[in-house]
């Protein structure tokens, strides 16, 4: 899979690289279940055309640039880790536009005439709710009228959990009150994320969350090999404390590959200095 980063200055570059394409488009953090249905869809499509598959992402979360006091965003995983995914999930090309102001201020139209028919996509498809264009009034219904016709689009509705609209808004409450099982159930498998060890605690690495305060059974993957443990996150939300001799295995400044279980209990009912024996 080839990633390519794309904003405003190397478009030019990038379009005639380009190949014929099926386009899957939206921000995609954590690759749920319903984003992993347009991506699947799109995925069809290619091979029924015998053409690329292609996606394309955003970077930063709009959120941070529409904001006027630079609030922080809680990414689920970082660019690296979502290209892993779209990796295995058979996708040809990953692209990653920069989300700035000028690319905020484009009409709805020329976002799809530079970011989708110059980048050579014959057919585009996002979730019912993927807007574009400048204050977002781009919508899936109106991509192939804003294209002049000359690619074709598909509309993903809805994918929902038990008569809930799947979300990654939802994915981040879920994580922030520490429903690791029902997380496995949404994203298709379990959540996980990334630290290294600072010689007495695991600390979250960047564009991760961490869940609730509170202990939790995870998998720990080190150095390829996958070892299941008991970890305590603490208040801070960015530090977790191995509560076995697991923590003995790992080497300073070692990152490893965290993967979430099941919440064993809550740090209400945990008394941090009696429990932890890193």
């Amino acid at each position: 899979m080839q990633t390519i980063y794309l904003d405003s200055s190397n478009l030019e570059l990038w379009k005639y690289h380009s190949k014929p394409n099926v386009m899957a488009l939206g921000f995609f953090d954590g690759i749920h279940n319903g984003h992993q249905k347009v991506i699947q869809t799109a995925a069809n499509i290619a091979k029924e055309r015998n053409i690329s598959l292609a996606v394309m992402s955003f970077f930063p979360h709009p959120k941070t640039v529409l904001s006027k006091n630079n609030e922080t965003f809680d990414y689920l995983m970082p660019l690296a880790k979502k290209a892993s995914i779209m990796e295995s999930l058979g996708v040809d090309t990953f692209y990653i536009v920069t989300f700035d102001k000028d690319f905020l201020s484009l009409p709805p139209e020329q976002f799809v005439a530079k970011y989708l028919l110059d980048m050579n996509t014959l057919h585009a498809v996002a979730g019912f709710d993927f807007s574009y264009g400048h204050k977002g009034a781009g919508t899936i219904d109106r991509m192939k009228m804003d294209a002049f016709n000359q690619m074709d689009v598909s509309k993903v509705d809805q994918v929902e959990f038990h008569s809930k609209k799947i979300s990654s808004t939802w994915i981040r409450q879920l994580v922030s009150n520490g429903e690791m099982e029902m997380l496995a159930h949404i994203l298709g498998r379990y959540y996980e994320t990334a630290a290294y060890w600072n010689g007495y605690c695991l600390i979250r690495s960047p564009y991760f969350m961490l869940p609730a305060q509170g202990v939790y059974e995870v998998a720990m993957s080190i150095r390829g090999n996958v070892r299941n443990t008991t970890v305590m996150v603490s208040s801070e939300q960015n530090e977790m404390y191995v509560l076995d001799h697991k923590s003995e295995l790992l080497l300073l400044n070692e990152e490893v590959e965290v993967t979430w279980l099941s919440n064993v209990q809550t740090e209400q009912s945990f008394q941090t200095e009696k429990a932890f024996t890193v």
